[in-house]
């Protein structure tokens, strides 16, 4: 019986918290705006960082093998 309590309450709270900052039900995004949110970010870090080269080198990579 506790467990059935203890998942009730922790539906409720994520019900609430969801509800609080305005976030869907259902919990799921489309891909494309998940890469829409991420990519600015990613980008930003991999100049701050000084990982651009390695991106740039990866992305190479990536397009040399699909063009095979």
């Amino acid at each position: 019986m506790a467990v059935i309590a203890g998942r009730t309450v922790h539906q409720a709270r994520r019900q609430r918290v969801s509800t609080t900052f305005g976030a869907r039900q259902s919990g799921t995004r489309h891909p494309l705006v998940a890469a829409v949110m991420v990519l600015p970010i990613a980008a930003l870090l991999a100049v701050v960082f000084g990982g651009w080269e390695a991106v740039v080198t990866q992305a190479s990579s990536v397009a040399g093998m699909l063009e095979r």
